[in-house]
């Protein structure tokens, strides 16, 4: 089973959605995992409750959006691989810090801890400002794995990188390998 994490970059929730579509088609189990803000919040993007629906019809699971839900994950409900897609600067940020006040971060924790493997699709408007030494942290952590990205707007936004969604299921596939795909920066 693979754990699919959604944190609040709303803009990207309909291409992360697009790639679950494909896991799930592809014939994946899939334990969703919400942010409490996603679990939560309606936004120009879509409601919350749309989104725990949509999560639903494709899984035919609820969603874990606390962190007392998610601290099992890892020694009681073993994931063969927890992807966090999308995932933010700040939920990266707590990650590389070790911070696990959200059901996202402590899926993360709870899921490494048990040396399984992580991917990261990352959607981050200070990226490559504030965030750069976290990319560097978790690329220097065991298991952990980041779909390749690009600066989606290098003028209006020189400091942002999104994850190149599509591919989100080749870097799943290399990292189940122990491998990184590259190239990581496009």
């Amino acid at each position: 089973m693979i754990g699919f994490a959604m944190c609040g970059s709303y803009c990207t929730h309909r291409r992360a959605l697009a790639e679950l579509e494909k896991l799930v088609k592809q014939g994946h189990e899939i334990l969703p995992i919400l942010s409490e803000n996603v679990a939560s919040t309606d936004t120009r993007f879509g409601s919350a409750s749309d989104l725990k629906r949509r999560l639903f019809e494709l899984t035919g699971r609820e969603a874990i959006s606390t962190v007392v839900d998610a601290e099992p994950l890892g020694p009681k409900i073993k994931l063969d691989a927890l992807v966090i897609c999308p995932c933010t600067g700040n939920t990266l940020a707590k990650m590389a810090q070790g911070i696990t006040d959200t059901a996202v971060s402590m899926a993360a924790k709870a899921h490494l801890r048990s040396n399984r493997t992580l991917v990261i699709a990352l959607a981050s408007n200070d990226a490559l400002s504030s965030n750069l030494k976290n990319i560097s942290t978790m690329l220097n952590r065991k298991n952990v794995f980041f779909v390749p990205m690009e600066q989606d707007d290098p003028n209006g936004k020189p400091h942002s990188l999104v994850a190149s969604f599509e591919l989100l299921t080749p870097t799943l596939e290399a990292a189940m390998e122990g491998r990184q795909i590259q190239k990581i920066f496009i």
